[in-house]
This record gives C-alpha cells, structure tokens and sequence, in this order.
C-alpha cells in the first residue's frame, strides 16, 4: 500500500512545488512506483514534468468533484518509467465552492485516491500555499505531512499556523496524519540567519527535520522553465544531490521495521533477517541442514560429536606418521634395537660416551681405582672424580 505524503505550507515561495516534483522523480529514478498529483490550482507541478496545461482534458478537478475517477485522469510514465502525474489546471480553484454544500467535503481526495492507492509506493500532493478546503482535503488524504522551510524569518513563524492546522485535522478527519518531516531549503551558508533559522528547527522539532538541506541553486531554478525535474536537467548539481538523498532519507524513513525473534531458540531464517544480505539466511540455514536451532535432534548431536573425536583421531594418526617419516631410515632401525633390547636407548648412550670422553684421567702419583671385572656394575660405574693437587 503506497504512503501517501502531502508536501504543505501555507507560506508560499518557500519550494513546496520544488519539492514535489524533484522528490517524485527522484523516487521514480529509485525504481519506486510514484505518484505525483497536482493539488495546486496554480498547475506549476504540471508544468514541471513538462505538461501543457491548456492540452489536458481531464485533471483533478474531475476527480475531486466526481465527475470521474482519479484513474482516468492520471498520465502513465511521464519522463520516467516508474512516474505518473495526476495534472491540474487553474479549473481546481472552482472545486472549493462545488464542495461547499457536501456533507463529506474534506474526504472528496481521500475517496478518490482510495481505488488506485494499492498500485504505488509512495503518492506525493502538492498542496496550495493556503489553509482552505483544498489544503484540508489533501491533508485528510495523507498519511503524513511534509513541510519545506525556507530558511528565512518568516517561513518559521507561519510555521505554527501549519501545525495549528495539522492539530485540528487529527482531532477531526484524519486522527492518524503525522508529521514526516521538516525540510530546510533555500539554505544559504553565507547569511547568519540561514544558519539560524536551521540551529531553531532542529531544537524544535528534533527529529523530525530531515538531515539533508536543500541548498540555494541557480540550476533548480532554471529546470522548471525547460519542463524537467533537476536530475533531468543537471544530474550533478547540488540540488539534485540534495533531492535525491532527501529520496533516501524518506524511503529509509518509511522502512518497515525488521523482524526479530524474541525467543533465543528462533529459527535461524528468521534471525537472518536482520542482515543486509537475503542470502546469508539461506547460508546459514544450509550449514544446519535447513533445520530451526531449537529442534535438532539430540542423537544428531550425539553422532556429530562422535564423528568430530574420530576425525581428531585420524588427524593425530596421520601427524605423528608423518613425524616419523621425516627422519632417516637409520634412526627408525636404531630406535627399535634400542626397544628390542635391554641397553638404554641409544641417545642415553650417545650422553655416557659424552660424560665418559669429559671425565679428566687421574694423574700417575694416584693409585688406580679397583675394579672387579666380574661385575657388572663396575663395567658401568663412572671414572673417579679427579682429586686436586696438593701444593
């Protein structure tokens, strides 16, 4: 279902039309189905995407006072696939009095826009710079307001009347309009008072104003004058950078919040979700063979940790042959005499030979020591320690 964003202030010159138009192609170039109606009698978001006024036959006059449903009137694909234009002509001005006399005067958009809203992403309203029955219509059809600024004195102070309005269409017709952001423009950063008027919005409003501001530029100025949106005419200008991320913040804006388990035993799709990538759940749903955490199987558990203790077991198998594979034949051959027989091992003679070709020979005034040939013990004993000399 599209979000329907009425772009309003009854302060006029301060970019409302501006905003529309270049936001609406801005969404289109995102690939969001976009619809931009034209709630202004004044007609310059027509005039903007490049419609002549004085060629169309059907505009939202007809659709506001029934005459004939929104989906006639709309043009398909102006300037962009993904956009369509819902043109106006200076005739919407007449709607006000034909409205006068219904009961149901401030629902006439909404129940118009009800029979096409599935068919968009989003639906953006140029309101008038007025606080009449036009204004009051669109508003009752919106899901939430947007308010351009100008960085001026003046464009803040009017700024209460808009919201005054806003307050009594909620305790009214639309209990469920919210606020979806202010929107500085016509930012000049040479004025101290530019940067003032921006240092009041963001203590007042927080939030709610969006991080982008819409600079002063001479090329959003000129666009309208050849029928084309800024990221037709100039692409690289700032204003069309600023529009475009303006685009952003709102589709970020009005993302649907991501899902979480709340149990820790959730499925691993389900927790998965909250990566950027759609295919790291599926990832991590084959390394448990597409099963939830919570419902493996204990006996897999079982069999999985008797499989990895073998693996282990095969791992050091294969280690210690290849240890043993490394040293020269001569030493495997060595070192199973040395486990055959009763002699020490071989590097444990190699250190008596050591100790035996250290050991110092006693000088001729010493006797030798005794030794008894027949014993075994004294084959193996250690040559006397040498005594030192007397002097």
């Amino acid at each position: 279902m599209a979000q329907i964003i009425a772009i309003a202030n009854q302060k006029g010159g301060v970019g409302k039309t501006t905003t529309a138009v270049n936001l609406a192609a801005s969404l289109a170039v995102a690939e969001q189905r976009t619809l931009l109606i034209d709630g202004d009698p004044q007609g310059n978001a027509t005039s903007g995407v490049g419609l002549e006024g004085e060629r169309l036959t059907k505009t939202v006059y007809d659709a506001l006072i029934g005459q004939m449903p929104l989906e006639e009137v709309i043009l398909r694909a102006i300037q962009f696939a993904h956009l369509d234009v819902a043109p106006t002509t200076p005739d919407l001005a007449g709607a006000e009095i034909e409205l006068i006399d219904r009961n149901d005067r401030e629902l006439a958009m909404r129940d118009a826009i009800a029979p096409i809203r599935d068919r968009y992403d989003y639906i953006l309203i140029d309101c008038p710079p007025s606080l009449g029955l036009l204004t009051i219509n669109m508003l009752a059809a919106a899901d939430s307001v947007l308010i351009p600024v100008q960085c001026e004195y003046y464009a803040l102070e009017g700024l209460s009347q808009l919201l005054n309005t806003v307050h009594r269409i909620q305790q009214s017709v639309n209990p469920k309009l919210a606020i979806d952001g202010v929107l500085l423009t016509m930012y000049d950063a040479r004025l101290n008072l530019s940067r003032q008027v921006v240092t009041d919005a963001r203590e007042y409003f927080g939030p709610k104003v969006f991080e982008t501001i819409v600079p002063r530029n001479v090329r959003l100025a000129e666009a309208p004058s050849f029928g084309k949106p800024i990221v037709l005419y100039d692409i690289a200008s700032v204003g069309a950078q600023a529009y475009l991320s303006v685009a952003r913040e709102i589709v970020h804006r009005n993302a649907p919040p991501m899902s979480v388990s709340p149990h820790p035993k959730g499925n691993v799709a389900e927790s998965a979700e909250l990566l950027p990538d759609s295919r790291a759940a599926e990832q991590t749903q084959q390394r448990i063979g597409g099963q939830p955490l919570g419902e493996i199987p204990v006996q897999q558990t079982e069999q999985a940790s008797e499989q990895a203790t073998e693996q282990v077991s095969e791992q050091a198998s294969e280690q210690a042959s290849e240890h043993t594979s490394e040293h020269p034949p001569e030493y495997a051959s060595e070192r199973a005499r040395d486990e055959s027989s009763d002699q020490p091992p071989a590097h444990d003679r190699r250190d008596t030979d050591l100790e035996q070709k250290l050991a110092v020979t006693p000088s001729a005034d010493e006797p030798a020591a005794h030794t008894d040939p027949q014993s075994d013990e004294a084959s193996h004993s250690p040559a006397p320690e040498e005594q030192p000399e007397a002097r």
